[in-house]
């Protein structure tokens, strides 16, 4: 069964991923790497580790993620959505800090 996701994708993530696909490929030949050397290190098969350097929305976010630790990206995710650089939940962080503290009253 065919996944829905790249039919509701925004046109602008589509480019990005395509955009990470090609880094991705332009990395492995750097390193001197076939597809069927990435392929058999990041545990998919040759057909699904072309369709990752297209930028597919299908495949599985951790092939990703294996791919970027087989290249020496492993880091890349570990800051990529962090809470401390979360600028607009931050914000809203700050707006929600009550004005005055009360404390209860103990029965």
């Amino acid at each position: 069964m065919r996944s829905a996701v790249a039919d509701i994708l925004p046109p602008r993530i589509k480019r990005s991923l395509a955009k990470f696909g090609r880094d991705l490929s332009v990395a492995r030949r750097k390193r001197h790497l076939t597809l069927a050397m990435m392929a058999e290190r990041v545990g998919v098969s040759m057909a699904t580790y072309q369709r990752l350097e297209k930028g597919d929305p299908t495949v599985a976010f951790g092939a990703y993620a294996m791919a970027l630790l087989v290249l020496g990206f492993g880091d890349a995710f570990a800051d990529l959505a962090d809470a401390s650089h979360d600028q607009l939940g931050l914000s809203l962080d700050e707006q929600r800090v009550p004005k005055r503290v009360r404390t209860r009253k103990q029965l």
